[in-house]
């Protein structure tokens, strides 16, 4: 059995993995995404008792119990390349012997949910809303360095590049459905739902114009009428297609809940967020404690 190398898995000296520091024990199955470190506790005050808490850099971790079902909330920090490293350490948590360095025999799958904020790109998902993300569309380029081509929907991404006439200078366009699974448990009728696309950044690549200009200034508007077997690109984050796309590589199940703060369609942003990110919060919660 192959063993990994040390400069390929890197630990701290008390055995934890690098980025997250958590060791196996630390960890639910069930794991809630937050970008910002400081929302973390703010999930975390609803569970019933905590049980272990720690931080490095933007990656802060509480484990607790919410109606009697254990979680783990953690912070990725903001983009792809953050969502890379978290999801990796992650999977090694629970399917690498971090001891001898070998792969398990046995895998085990993770329920990761994340609880974002994001803007519409339709004008008829008002702010304050919550959009359930059925795929993930990515235009940051991170999944194409992993062999992933098998759970791609090709015609999905095929359709869009023609549709916008996408530049062969940026990454491919990658798509990847969530998990059935962990949708079943969170649909209902309060919610939107839709296809999120991911940028690899928040200004020039999500098309904000300050005082550089862009490669395509019409490729928002381009985005907002593609439709493809009767799905829309409903809103645009930074984290949501790396979940998903490293998730399923992995065999974990995944869905991505964004809570509507802004709508790029008609300009307008929540006179409240904290208070709409916090409903999305607690309805997330119930919908997995159940």
């Amino acid at each position: 059995m192959r063993r990994i190398a040390e400069s390929e898995l890197i630990l701290n000296p008390d055995g934890s993995v690098y980025h997250l520091n958590l060791h196996p024990e630390n960890i639910a199955e069930n794991i809630i995404f937050v970008g910002d470190q400081n929302r973390v506790p703010k999930v975390a005050k609803h569970f019933d008792k905590i049980e272990f808490e720690t931080q490095k850099r933007e990656f802060r971790t509480i484990t607790g119990t919410y109606k009697g079902k254990r979680f783990s909330v953690i912070s990725t920090g903001i983009g792809p390349d953050n969502i890379d490293i978290v999801v990796n350490e992650l999977d090694a948590l629970v399917n690498i012997d971090l001891k001898n360095r070998t792969v398990k025999k046995e895998l085990k799958s993770l329920n990761i949910v994340r609880i974002g904020t994001s803007g519409s790109l339709q004008a008829d998902i008002p702010v304050d809303n919550f959009v359930l993300a059925r795929y993930g569309l990515g235009f940051d380029g991170m999944l194409h360095s992993y062999k992933c081509e098998h759970i791609l929907e090709k015609d999905f991404e095929d359709a869009f590049i023609t549709h916008t006439n996408y530049s062969p200078r940026k990454a491919r366009p990658y798509c990847v459905k969530n998990s059935r699974k962990i949708e079943d448990k969170l649909i209902s009728d309060e919610i939107f739902v839709g296809v999120t696309a991911t940028a690899g950044g928040f200004y020039g690549p999500q098309g904000r114009v300050l005082r550089l200009a862009i490669q395509d200034p019409d490729l928002n508007s381009k985005i907002d009428s593609f439709k493809f077997n009767g799905e829309r690109i409903t809103n645009l984050e930074m984290e949501t297609s790396a979940i998903y796309g490293l998730s399923k590589l992995l065999g974990h199940h995944a869905v991505s809940m964004n809570c509507i703060i802004a709508n790029r369609a008609n300009g307008t942003f929540s006179a409240d967020p904290y208070k709409s990110v916090e409903k999305l919060i607690k309805y997330t919660l119930d919908k997995l404690a159940e």
